[in-house]
């Protein structure tokens, strides 16, 4: 199962450890998203600024 994250929110005024999260996830702008597939390590990144996300669950 694989989930799409997209970032809806500026990471700017945030702590550095969540700018980093999304860098990690591979997201560096407002809007953009990515696909990443359901295991725990991403799922803790998402967690961790899931204020700044949207997920959605894509079904394969």
């Amino acid at each position: 199962m694989k989930i799409k994250v997209t970032q809806v929110r500026s990471k700017i005024g945030w702590p550095k450890d969540q700018k980093a999260t999304l860098e990690s996830l591979g997201l560096r702008k407002i809007g953009q998203s990515v696909v990443l597939e359901d295991n725990p390590c991403n799922l803790g990144k998402v967690n961790k600024v899931r204020h700044l996300l949207k997920i959605e669950n894509i079904n394969e």
